[in-house]
């Protein structure tokens, strides 16, 4: 079995992700959270809400999306 991270292209709103240095269409994804200090503070940084990352396959740049 292999622990290698899947690829994909990414549909944002119905348009294709491409990568604004080097134009590669191949993204992977994780989601990181947006800590604050106030919760951080409490040590509540679950409660932080989250962003999904879209990082290029290519290059590394890292595109950003805040989920509502």
């Amino acid at each position: 079995m292999s622990n290698k991270i899947q690829s994909n292209e990414i549909i944002i709103k119905g348009k294709k992700l491409q990568c604004p240095v080097c134009d590669h269409t191949y993204f992977f994804t994780r989601r990181s959270l947006l800590n604050t200090r106030g919760l951080t503070f409490f040590n509540l940084d679950w409660a932080n809400k989250d962003a999904s990352n879209h990082i290029c396959e290519n290059c590394g740049y890292i595109y950003w999306f805040f989920n509502r």
